[in-house]
Formats: C-alpha cells, structure tokens, sequence
C-alpha cells in the first residue's frame, strides 16, 4: 500500500538551485498546513549515517570510486534516511520534501555513469521498499550556466561538479529524459529565470497537488 503523507522531490543539475528553491517552497508552506508536518532532508545524507557516506561521496578524486561502487554508496546512505527520516514521516501523514532521491541515482550513477538500469532498480527497491516520491521537481537549466554558480558558492562538496562538461550535459538530458518518462509524476521548471519567478511556479505547482490530495483545504 502507498505511505500517507506526501513526498516532493527535487532534482536537476549541479548548480540549478534547488537548495534555494526548496527553502523559498518551505518557507511558504509553513502557514497553509499543520504545524509540525512539514520535513525538509537530503540526499545523500539527512542522518548521520548517511551524511557520513555524503562526505566519501562529494568529496576528493573524481575517479576515486567506480560508478557501481557510488551506486552502493548511494544506495547504503538512502536506506539509512529513508528507514530514519522518510518514512516514518510519512506514516505520520506529514509533508517530506528532498534534495534529491532515487532520481539520481538513476541519472547520475545510471545514465551517465553506466550502471545498468536493472542493477539501480534493484538497489532501489532494497534501499527504499515500497517509498517513492509523488512529486518530483526537475529544475533545468543550461549545465555550464550551473556549474559556474556551484562553483561560484566556494563550499567545497566538488567531486560532481569536477567530472567535467560532457557529464553534467548528458545529466542534464537524461532528467529531461526522464521527466518525458514520467509526466504523471515529473514535472520540469525553467531555472533559468530569476528566483521569484521559479519560486512562484514551484509553490503554484505544490498547492494544486497537495489540494487535490487533501493535505491542504480548497480556499
């Protein structure tokens, strides 16, 4: 059976500022639903176990692990954060918002990386059993425009951002991809414009779902 609650999550490239727009989305949602069910996390990471899988990922060599290896990685932090956080959230009817998720993995250590689609599935599936978003956010934007503003925020947490321009293009396609997949569930957003405006759309997007599902009253 599906999990109470409901489950955003946010995806794009390097750079296209999903951490801003999550914040700004939170931020407005704190005075339309109930107080206490709002959980905003991240992957990899969001518990301490997997914040400490986060640093061997996100830091040093690119090359230092095999694209399979980062998929267990990967894989080992989520089941960590989804047992932790995720899900007991949503069995407790909340709102669970996440930089990033499944999503990619299946872009970054699949498309890309050259994993096969059955090996992620099933890595998938053990790390997050039956918990899967509701919505997913992909926020696009040209991929050299969002490496120079990753790298412009000089915070470290650059072994992505370093794999070079050929990889963060064919991440930004295989989003686009993907979202084209799933329509149902995937919806792309212009992040190219100015942050008011991709604030507005995203906030827009969130309030006729999470009406249509109940969480939020119609006006």
């Amino acid at each position: 059976m599906p999990s109470p609650g409901f489950f955003i999550t946010f995806e794009g490239g390097e750079g296209s500022g999903k951490t801003t727009q999550i914040q700004r989305l939170a931020e407005s949602l704190v005075p339309v639903i109930p107080a206490g069910s709002l959980v905003v996390t991240r992957e990899p990471g969001g518990v301490p176990a997997a914040e400490s899988i986060r640093d061997l990922l996100v830091n040093g060599d690119t090359e230092k692990w095999q694209p399979l290896t980062e998929a267990f990685l990967m894989s080992a932090a989520r089941h960590e954060h989804v047992e932790q956080i995720i899900r007991p959230a949503l069995m407790q009817n909340k709102l669970v918002i996440s930089d990033r998720f499944t999503d990619s993995t299946i872009i970054y250590q699949g498309v890309v990386g050259g994993v096969a689609s059955q090996h992620i599935d099933a890595m998938n599936k053990i790390s997050c059993g039956d918990i899967a978003p509701d919505l997913t956010i992909i926020l696009d934007m040209d991929s050299q425009t969002g490496l120079a503003r990753a790298g412009s925020r000089g915070v470290g947490e650059d072994r992505f951002e370093a794999k070079g321009p050929a990889f963060h293009e064919k991440v930004r396609a295989g989003f686009i991809d993907l979202a084209h997949a799933d329509t149902e569930r995937c919806v792309i957003i212009d992040a190219s414009r100015s942050a008011d405006a991709i604030a507005d759309d995203v906030l827009q997007l969130v309030l006729a779902r999470l009406t249509a599902v109940g969480m939020i009253a119609h006006d």
